[in-house]
């Protein structure tokens, strides 16, 4: 009551009783509407099969394209692995994919890089910088200007398939001082930090197909709370083995014509798929505090 007494002066204890429980209200409204607040989408960058950004992304949807494809021989031999019987051991029952045109084209000068390390960091750390860059600018977001505040990173990662390439080449020289933050989950969402200059939080989530929803649930949170001003979450996804699609087979999860048909009764599996994909978060109130450009309001 000490410290009751000394904001309230000399009222009676009935008054002054009434008064904190008034401004216990206040602060719980205040609290309230903070931990509701809409989060605003402010930039927005993906690669994604047939679209390398997100105005080609809605061209593809709004034609209705279909761009999943039979997996190429780039990536494995549809020959040796393809058999139409998923209990067929050591093999594949889907022949499709939803895949990027390009995942080896990267320029790591750009980004501090050097072209030794490029080759040890995983297509998913590689394509994650250049997204989420390409988000930055659709927000007319500057790095030095989010360094100087509290920006968040928040990204979803699942698969380790570049690590397995490695392990598979069966030569111990490959594994230089690089290849351990190259391969990291962990350090997918740090990298972003360390070459744009944030420091603000810093999270990378695996939740399997989850992940990156995950990851802008939490981002929202974290801005909610005043962990940050601005966050950028999304995450990246790419297939490079065939080990995954047989263990998927093997449990009748892959759809022998490589399309999914979600909420069907013809649903017989999924196809699996590849790409990025990032926003750039802010409290409405401060989106609207800064002018920004406001694509979209999450208000779950």
């Amino acid at each position: 009551m000490s410290s009751i007494s000394q904001r309230f002066g000399n009222l009676s204890p009935l008054k002054q009783a009434l008064l904190a429980l008034e401004d216990m209200g206040a602060r719980l409204a205040k609290s309230e509407r903070e931990r509701l607040e809409p989060i605003a989408i402010i930039g927005m960058g993906c690669r994604v099969p047939g679209a390398a950004d997100p105005t080609a992304f809605w061209r593809l949807m709004e034609n209705g394209v279909d761009a999943i494809k039979e997996v190429p021989a780039s990536r494995w031999s549809l020959e040796e692995l393809y058999d139409a019987d998923p209990d067929a051991p050591g093999k594949m029952s889907s022949r499709w994919a939803g895949l990027l045109d390009s995942i080896d084209t990267f320029d790591p000068e750009f980004f501090g890089i050097s072209p030794r390390e490029a080759v040890a960091m995983d297509p998913q750390q590689r394509l994650l910088l250049e997204v989420a860059w390409e988000a930055l600018e659709n927000a007319g977001q500057g790095p030095r200007a989010l360094a100087q505040g509290q920006t968040g990173v928040f990204i979803g990662m699942t698969g380790d398939e570049y690590a397995q390439l490695f392990y598979q080449a069966g030569d111990l020289a490959v594994f230089n001082t690089y290849f351990a933050s190259g391969i990291a989950r962990s350090v997918a969402s740090g990298r972003i930090s360390y070459v744009l200059g944030l420091q603000g939080p810093n999270l990378s989530i695996d939740t399997a197909c989850s992940s990156s929803l995950v990851a802008v649930h939490t981002a929202c949170l974290n801005l909610r709370m005043g962990e940050c001003r601005a966050a950028i979450a999304g995450g990246s996804n790419i297939v490079l083995s065939p080990e995954v699609g047989i263990a998927f087979s093997k449990a009748h999860m892959m759809a022998p014509d490589g399309r999914c048909k979600t909420f069907d009764s013809r649903a017989d599996g999924f196809v699996r798929g590849e790409g990025c994909g990032i926003v750039v978060l802010k409290r409405l109130s401060d989106a609207l505090a800064d002018s920004d450009n406001i694509l979209a309001v999450i208000r779950g």
